[in-house]
């Protein structure tokens, strides 16, 4: 099929089909979608970019202020340096998706792929990127990606029941945790990972103690704060992420309660930080340089012969330190 018999049969001019094909932004959503469909449809392919293409592997974060963020940019810069590319950090968007027009700027830049985190990708978008012969990798999903979607993640689940099972086996019988925002996965998956535990235990689980965070600083500050004021307060707690069990132990301080002895905690990801807190954190490692590493292969390797998009999921393991112990007699 022509070109010209693309735009007759989408009632266009030629130039209209022309525009979407090199992601012009003057066409209407409507119009494009309409051109897109039909150039799917008989199997159209742009022509491969030439020598121009510039060597760049774009990773689009909903937020830059993590130190997991670091991580995860030192391990795509690994495999990108390593095949000749550079990294282009990109901001947009929420943790679900990209911002809209985040599609227009990466279709001019033309880059050898893009390694999305925390994401969901519309159908729309999904399309205009291959059909742009851009591959994509997510980096643990918000949700459950869909059956063609790359990605990347780490044992959630496994990671939960560690960190829990390390609390209860110290004695412990009230654990709190502060997990993080109810609408992602890895959250819901070390929640369940918790719940898990407390069964193997034969505990219950105190909706009390059952709090969702967002993975920073304040917000496990706040949670920790409202829990240890609790009348039957946790004696440990396990936070979903680092940074939340940075907030957990200035809440101890503050509330006069000392670590390990008064409250033990237990954090999430192993960030470069968590050993050099006060006491060390025993945390879970979750290995996200190594996640980074092969989400950016995925991206540079030539895609399976049958199309299947590929899913890893990489292990976890926890890292005792100097937060937790068997819980104060009396």
């Amino acid at each position: 099929m022509t070109l010209a018999t693309v735009a007759r049969k989408a009632g266009v001019s030629l130039p209209t089909v022309s525009k979407v094909l090199n992601g012009r932004a003057d066409v209407s959503h409507r119009t494009r979608a309409k051109v897109e469909r039909l150039l799917a449809a008989q199997g159209y392919r742009r022509r491969p970019p030439g020598p121009s293409r510039a060597p760049l592997v774009e990773l689009v974060f909903h937020e830059l202020e993590s130190v997991w963020a670091v991580e995860l940019i030192l391990g795509v810069e690994n495999v990108a340096k390593a095949n000749g590319a550079t990294v282009v950090l990109t901001e947009s968007g929420t943790r679900h998706a990209p911002a809209e027009d985040w599609i227009e700027g990466v279709l001019r830049r033309r880059p050898l792929g893009v390694v999305l985190v925390f994401s969901t990708l519309p159908e729309p978008v999904k399309g205009r990127l291959r059909s742009y012969g851009i591959p994509f990798v997510i980096i643990d999903p918000a949700g459950d990606p869909d059956p063609d979607v790359p990605s990347v993640g780490s044992a959630n689940w496994s990671g939960g029941l560690a960190a829990t099972r390390h609390l209860t086996e110290l004695g412990h019988r009230r654990v709190a945790v502060i997990t993080g925002p109810e609408d992602l996965m890895c959250s819901l998956a070390r929640l369940d990972g918790y719940r898990s535990a407390m069964a193997m235990a034969g505990l219950d689980v105190d909706p009390a103690l059952v709090r969702y965070g967002d993975f920073h600083v304040q917000s496990g500050y706040r949670h920790a704060m409202e829990l240890l004021a609790l009348p039957d307060p946790p004696t440990a707690l396990f936070a979903g992420s680092d940074l939340q069990a940075l907030g957990v132990l200035q809440a101890a301080r503050v509330r006069g309660l000392s670590v390990p002895r008064d409250l033990s905690v237990v954090g999430y990801d192993d960030v470069s930080l968590a050993q050099w807190t006060s006491p060390p954190l025993t945390t879970v490692h979750q290995p996200l340089r190594h996640m980074a590493e092969e989400a950016t292969r995925m991206l540079l390797e030539p895609a399976d012969p049958d199309g299947t998009a590929r899913r890893i999921e990489l292990a976890t393991r926890l890292v005792v330190r100097q937060t937790t112990a068997g819980p104060a007699v009396g």
